[in-house]
């Protein structure tokens, strides 16, 4: 598939998702500070879908809760603040990449962003309040934030991927 380039569409497109999910992620964050109370769990559709406020000082699922707070800072404020700006860079590098790899980057920037705001502004907690589930399968409390991150990096994948494969059949097709 050739690479496409939109250009001022481009740019229309990153702003729109990274401005969209910070504002619905710190949208959601400030409703949830003010209508979930600490410890209390508001169930819906079944106990599939749960609110329930929390503080976070780890990330994914509480990783690096129990370091200093001095390393959380460092890894989860400066180091995410330098792999934001990694990928700030790969945008603007391969503004002609694959379309749908651009979106999800962007995807990916703007989690990042969203959670980066709470720990600069919450000395380093992030503010969770989704669990879903059915049974005792559940995830851990998450974020808008964290969907973004996750839906970017699960497309990343699979659009690489698929850009990978095409490329290898590409090339098989003319070594037989």
């Amino acid at each position: 598939m050739q690479k496409e380039s939109f250009g001022p569409l481009r740019f229309v497109i990153a702003v729109l998702v990274i401005t969209c999910c910070i504002g619905c992620d710190q949208a959601t964050k400030r409703l949830a500070k003010k209508t979930l109370d600490t410890g209390r769990v508001h169930s819906y559709l079944g106990d599939v879908i749960r609110l329930e406020y929390a503080v976070n000082p780890g990330g994914f699922l509480s990783l690096g809760s129990q370091l200093p707070s001095a390393y959380r800072w460092f890894f989860f404020v400066v180091f995410n603040t330098l792999v934001m700006l990694l990928v700030t860079g790969f945008l603007l590098a391969r503004w002609n990449t694959q379309i749908a790899v651009f979106i999800a980057a962007a995807f990916i920037l703007a989690g990042g962003i969203g959670n980066l705001i709470d720990r600069v502004t919450q000395q380093g907690m992030v503010t969770d309040f989704i669990n879903v589930g059915i049974g005792p399968l559940r995830s851990g409390i998450f974020n808008v934030a964290d969907m973004a991150v996750l839906f970017g990096a699960i497309a990343l994948v699979i659009f690489v991927n698929e850009e990978s494969c095409r490329k290898y059949e590409s090339s098989r097709k003319y070594e037989a």
